[in-house]
This record gives C-alpha cells, sequence and structure tokens, in this order.
C-alpha cells in the first residue's frame, strides 16, 4: 500500500507501534497486516481470547511507554529464503504466508528501534516520537485476507494525529456521529429495518415513514430527469448468462453476482442496468440526428457483498440507483459529461449538500478495451473538469475495468465524506456489443456510452441524508410534515378542518388523537423529529388559528391558519433545508 501523505505515514508507523505493544503483552498472539485507512489504522491479530476494552487501554500505556522511547523506524531488505526461514522460526505463520507470496528475491523490514520488527514495505516517519496524539477506538472481528474460508481474527482499530487538539475534534466527531448514526435514527423514526433471520441479510425492507421518504425522492429525481431531456425505461431484474459475458461481467465482476439456472439455461440477477439500456439501444436503426440518447432508471441491482462488509443502508445486497446511459457521439461527450455535473451540483444544493469534491479515477490492470480508446475518454473527462474549472484529484488506477470515471463526493453537516455521483465514459461496451447509429456521411459509426448516477444508490443515499440531518429532515423530505395534537376530544373536529386544509395545500399531515397527556404527545412528536406540531384547543377552534411548535425551535406562538399553511407551503416549494 502507498502512503501519500504525512499523516497516513504516521498512522502506519502506530499501527507497528500497537502491534509491538501487543506481542509485549501477550507475547503468544501472532501478527498479520496493520495498514492505515481513512481516519486512522488498524491491525489484525491472531489470539485466543478476545480483546477487551480492558485491554485497549492497557494497549494504549504499553504504546506511549514505547513512543516515550522515540525509537528509530529503519529499514532493511532480506533475502526472501532467509526472510521465510526467520518468520518460520518465530512461528508467524501469517509473515510466512505473505512472504512466499512476494516474488522478489528480497524483502522489505522495517525495525522500529533494536527491539520489534515487522515485514513491510514503509514508508514510516523517522521515529516514534512524532505520534504525539492516539486513541485505540474498537475491536472487531475480520477474516484473514478478507476470505470467510480463512481463520478469523481480531482487527483493533485506532487513530493518530499530530496534536492533541486534532484528535479532540475527531473524538468530539465521532462522538456527534454516533448520535447521527442512521441505523439507530432509522429505528427510532421507523424508517426501514432488516429482517436477516427470516429474510436475509442486506435486504431493506421500508416501513411507511421510510417508504414516504423514498417515494418523495424518487419523484423529486424523475421530475429532475424530465426537466433535462432523459428518457425513461424499465429493465427485467434477471438477464441471461450471456449478455453478462459479452459485457464482460461475468469475467470481473463474477464474485459480485447471483446466477441460477432456469433448466439447461442459466441467468444471472442483474447488478448493474447497463446491458438492458444497450438492448433497448440496439432495438431499432439510430440516426446522429438522434443522439444525444438519454436512458434513465430507477433500477434495483442485486449484488453479492460479503457479509462482513453489509453496514445498515450504506452496504447493501439490494439496492436501487438512479441509473442513467447516455449514447451520443465522441464531440458530443465533453458537453454532456458538463451537463451531468452541472446537474449533479443542482440537485446537491437541493438537497442541502453545497460541499462537493471531485476525484477523477483512470484505468485499472484488469481493464477492457484498447488503450487508445482509454486516453481519449480519459482525456474527454479531463477536459470537462478543467472547462467548468472545477479542483479535481487523480485517482491512478482506481476507473471501472470498462473506462475511466469522475466521482463526486459530498460532505455532510459534520465533515465526513460521501460518495454519490459517478460519471464514466465507455467505449468498451459499445464495442463488444456492436453498438451503432448512421453518421452525417449515412455509414455506420460507433457511438460512445457515458454510465452516470446523480444520487448513486438510492438506499446509501437516505443513509447519508438521515445522518446529515441527524433525522431531522427538511419539511420537504419529512415523511410526516406536519402533526395536528388536539388538546381534548372535543377539539378533534376543528383537527380534522386543520388537516383537511393543509392536505387540499399538498402536505402531509397527521392527527396525534390519542389518549395521552398533551406533553406527551408534544415530546414523542418531537422525539420523531417532524417538521411542525399544531396544538389546537378552544382558543385556536374559535379564532381559526394553530399553535406551532418547529422542531429545533420550539413555540412559534399562534398563527392564522390560513397564514401558517401558506407559509409552509412556501418552504416545502422553496425546499429550504
Amino acid at each position: 500500500m502507498e502512503y501519500k501523505t504525512d499523516l497516513d505515514k504516521l498512522r502506519h508507523s502506530c499501527s507497528h507501534v500497537m502491534a509491538q505493544a501487543v506481542q509485549e503483552l501477550w507475547p503468544d498472539t501472532k501478527v498479520t497486516i496493520g495498514p492505515a485507512i481513512e481516519n486512522g489504522f488498524y491491525y489484525d491479530f491472531d489470539r485466543k481470547e478476545p480483546f477487551t476494552d480492558e485491554d485497549l487501554k492497557k494497549i494504549e500505556k504499553a504504546m506511549r511507554r514505547i513512543i516515550e522511547r522515540k525509537p528509530k523506524f529503519t529499514q532493511t531488505f532480506m533475502p526472501r529464503a532467509d526472510a521465510i526461514a526467520l518468520f518460520k522460526k518465530m512461528n508467524e505463520g501469517y509473515k510466512v504466508e505473505l512472504i512466499e507470496g512476494i516474488p522478489d528475491e528480497k524483502v522489505s523490514i522495517f525495525k522500529t528501534g533494536d527491539a520489534w520488527f515487522d515485514l513491510c514495505k514503509g514508508p514510516h516517519v523517522d521515529n516514534a516520537g512524532e505520534i504525539k496524539a492516539l486513541k485505540l477506538l474498537s475491536v472487531a472481528g475480520a477474516y484473514w485476507r478478507g476470505s470467510e474460508k480463512n481463520a478469523m481474527l481480531q482487527r483493533i482499530y485506532g487513530t493518530a494525529f499530530f496534536s492533541q487538539k486534532e484528535l479532540d475534534d475527531y473524538l468530539k466527531m465521532l462522538e456527534e456521529a454516533e448520535k447521527r448514526d442512521h441505523r439507530k435514527l432509522g429505528a427510532q423514526l421507523e424508517l426501514f429495518n432488516f429482517y436477516h433471520e427470516t429474510a436475509g441479510a442486506g435486504l431493506v425492507f421500508y416501513h411507511p415513514a421510510g417508504a414516504m421518504l423514498r417515494k418523495t425522492i424518487e419523484d423529486y429525481v424523475r421530475e429532475q430527469h424530465l426537466k433535462r431531456g432523459y428518457e425513461f425505461v424499465m429493465t427485467p431484474h434477471m438477464l441471461k448468462s450471456k449478455l453478462w459475458e459479452i459485457s464482460g461481467h461475468a469475467e470481473h465482476y463474477r464474485d459480485l453476482m447471483y446466477f441460477f439456472k432456469v433448466g439447461d439455461e442459466e441467468f444471472a440477477v442483474k447488478p448493474m442496468n447497463c446491458p438492458g439500456h444497450i438492448l433497448i439501444y440496439n432495438s431499432k436503426i439510430r440516426s446522429y440526428r438522434d443522439l444525444p440518447v438519454r436512458f434513465f432508471e430507477l433500477g434495483t441491482v442485486y449484488r453479492q457483498e460479503k457479509a462482513g462488509v453489509l453496514h445498515g443502508l450504506l452496504r447493501v445486497r439490494g439496492f436501487t440507483q438512479d441509473d442513467a446511459h447516455i449514447f451520443c457521439q465522441q464531440d458530443q461527450v465533453k458537453f454532456e459529461v458538463e451537463g451531468v455535473i452541472d446537474f449533479t451540483f443542482a440537485v446537491m444544493k437541493d438537497f442541502g449538500f453545497e460541499n462537493l469534491n471531485i476525484e477523477l479515477s483512470t484505468r485499472p490492470e484488469d481493464y477492457i478495451g484498447t488503450l487508445e480508446n482509454w486516453e481519449t475518454a480519459t482525456k474527454a473527462l479531463e477536459d470537462a473538469l478543467k472547462e467548468k474549472k472545477l479542483p479535481f484529484v487523480i485517482n491512478e488506477g482506481e476507473g471501472a475495468f470498462y473506462g475511466p470515471k469522475i466521482d463526486i463526493k459530498l460532505k455532510d453537516a459534520i465533515g465526513r465524506e460521501w460518495q454519490c455521483a459517478t460519471i464514466q465514459c465507455d467505449f468498451s461496451l459499445p464495442e463488444r456489443f456492436k453498438l451503432s447509429y448512421v453518421n452525417e456521411q449515412g455509414a455506420e459509426s460507433r457511438p460512445i456510452m457515458i454510465h452516470r448516477a446523480i444520487l448513486g444508490s438510492i438506499e446509501r443515499f437516505i443513509g447519508t441524508l438521515i445522518e446529515h440531518y441527524g433525522g431531522a429532515f427538511p419539511i420537504w423530505l419529512a415523511p410526516t410534515q406536519v402533526a395536528i395534537i388536539p388538546i381534548r376530544s372535543d377539539h378533534e373536529e376543528y383537527a380534522l378542518r386543520v388537516k383537511d386544509d393543509l392536505q387540499k395545500a399538498g402536505v402531509r399531515v397527521i392527527i396525534d388523537s390519542r389518549n395521552e397527556s398533551l406533553g406527551k404527545r408534544i415530546r414523542e412528536g418531537t422525539v420523531k423529529k417532524i417538521p411542525y406540531l399544531l396544538v389546537v384547543g378552544d382558543k385556536e377552534a374559535q379564532e381559526n388559528k394553530v399553535a406551532a411548535r418547529k422542531y429545533g425551535q420550539g413555540d412559534q406562538g399562534p398563527r392564522e391558519l390560513k397564514s401558517f399553511v401558506e407559509q409552509v407551503q412556501e418552504e416545502i416549494r422553496l425546499r429550504k433545508p
């Protein structure tokens, strides 16, 4: 793994210090790998007894003792055979397996002072004394090399910074993130659930409130696509395996797909919508006058994610994408890509996200297609970004197997980054499926295919929204926008009149007339984070008013009913955050 920043190097160095501390405390523990990751580091250990919270405190203390000595990180190179013999003698079988997979004649070893060493390419900081602030965070299970067929290890996660203030700020963010965890809020707000035991892992069940939230998002997405000249299509959930062989998915994506047989024919549940859209494009002769063709589908796909990586709505096995494919001429690519970028920024602004970062990912090792086409496609994406004067980072080798891509990531209310939009330029699939259009000279030409999604996975985007807003959605998104609370049963008639006026104005409204105290109903409406609670009693009924309480702001005082309805309508229309 290549570490490009000083902070990555610091954290990787900290993982070595942690492994040394663990083996000082429990010498029989076997070490495996310990990389730096986003926001921290981890190390995987093979130990019979589970690590406890008390153990993490002991390890931290031992790490600080090592850091106080300021041992230097020094690199040496050892003949591969000698390294295998050494680690075998130490009974470090995991290291032996790693070395046996290294083709080089010599392997890199990093020492921490004179007391401890590890198989490692580096780089590291100069000495452990540069680690000024660290915290061990949690323990989780992890299979050796990510395979369920291998041994289950214990993974200790931690983080490190150059200053205590940076660490304190990060820990505060983690505390806030815990409060915003979409899995907890999903249960609290009755949005969704997973029934792993009876239905299968990674499959989402939307409860009424969650289904309304999702419908609101999807209605908005459809409306925005219609405004921008997209045509709606719908494709089947399963297709013959032959189609996935042509597309290259059967070769490059098979481990994530579900295959099954019907009689003598093999089918696959679709992991992507691309081949279906291609078949629709290919259903008739296309002219250059028809291009660009923009097909859009809210397409549900299924991917065989490993159980260990499933995480609420953020990583599931069945999800829906706001998926579109644009078939265009080569000289239209830049314009179409620019249009998708503008589309993304406009949509994210409506959802309350204005801080976006862009990455351009280039050709991976297992690419399909020609080098010439890859270079042309990559330049088209890069030119579009430069034309828009947008800053971007290049991720070498991180493109899809069929083409380079632009990823647009958003930052939420507490500064975390989330993947949303992706734009992929593809010369390969049109070639594989022999797509064509009749050019101006009356000859056949090959179109270019742009894969793009704005929200990406609807499930993941809903999880992102929940955490961004802490479950307190802006009124246009809230499943229930207004709850009316009659003080007594004889106020229910007026509550029904208020509800009728709001419903006619297009507002999602309920009446909470349960036989509970007024205070309890207000508290429960607040826990559900409903944007407006309207309390109605004698005075409100007599004066045709409502006593409004706004979430997060409290009592708004008495309002004329007509004025309140108009205000709510305007807030919904403007999609106010």
